[in-house]
């Protein structure tokens, strides 16, 4: 499906505006501490966004049409008054890579954009990083195996690196079964070890709060422990666990901003 642009929509569930929500308010929240490192030596505050679609969505249950994550993150910042200095665009498709990169452009901006999964684009871009620079992370995969703990590790070499990761609720609770027999599977990928750390002979609930608790851990390992509490996300109707919204930093200031825009009304504590 085109938009009026002639560019692709991706389509999405009405909950994306919940997360997206929240990419806007750090975005904002967080302005001052950008124009700090804008205004400073490395003269950088980049976003980075490993997932980042066409740019454009449609809400499947109610035909709405909204920004992507590169449009919200980009008009955020430049609302207020302290833009980007570098966006860096990547995705697996390169069609809307794209059209993400497009609409930037036509929005007033620029992206720079590279073609290939998450764990393809981190190594790529971390190079092109100013390594003096700040720089924001948001990693929106679609299911667990999409995010391979590569990536963190990728971005972890950054000094002053903010990171706000989507971690699908939903994919472990239907698939933790299946994915604990698989040899080199989506759990794997996304949690190296994990098998040495959790006990499979608990409960599900008791399993599912041990992996992530382990994920977790080895992001803190990198010296990047995440904040207190993540964000959930449940469904509108059936207020089904779809996902957490996790943030993570080497900042205690940056975490305090992260837990000023969370809202989490009680609901966000890791399993």
């Amino acid at each position: 499906m085109l938009d009026s642009d002639g560019l692709p929509l991706d389509e999405v569930g009405p909950w994306v505006e919940d997360k997206h929500d929240r990419l806007r308010k750090y975005v904002d929240i967080s302005r001052a501490t950008r124009r700090k490192w804008i205004s400073g030596s490395s003269g950088c505050a980049t976003y980075v966004d490993l997932f980042c679609g066409a740019g454009r969505a449609l809400i499947r249950d109610t035909g709405e049409k909204v920004d992507g994550s590169p449009l919200v993150a980009f008009k955020s910042a430049r609302h207020g008054g302290v833009p980007f200095s570098e966006i860096h665009l990547a995705d697996a498709a390169e069609e809307r890579c794209s059209a993400a990169a497009q609409r930037i452009g036509s929005a007033g901006g620029s992206a720079i954009s590279y073609v290939g999964t998450a764990d393809q684009t981190a190594p790529r871009i971390v190079e092109r990083l100013n390594r003096y620079g700040l720089h924001f992370v948001f990693l929106d995969p679609y299911n667990l195996h999409d995010l391979p703990f590569s990536v963190i590790r990728a971005f972890s070499g950054l000094k002053y690196i903010d990171m706000l990761i989507h971690v699908s609720a939903q994919d472990l609770q239907r698939n933790l079964d299946i994915y604990a027999t698989l040899d080199d599977g989506p759990l794997d990928r996304f949690a190296p070890g994990w098998r040495k750390a959790v006990d499979l002979k608990q409960g599900k609930q008791a399993t599912r709060a041990a992996f992530i608790a382990y994920w977790a851990s080895q992001i803190e390992a990198l010296g990047l422990p995440p904040a207190a509490h993540a964000e959930l996300v449940s469904g509108p109707t059936k207020n089904q666990r779809l996902y957490w919204l996790v943030f993570v930093s080497r900042s205690e200031f940056a975490k305090r901003l992260w837990d000023k825009i969370r809202n989490l009304s009680g609901q966000g504590e890791l399993l």
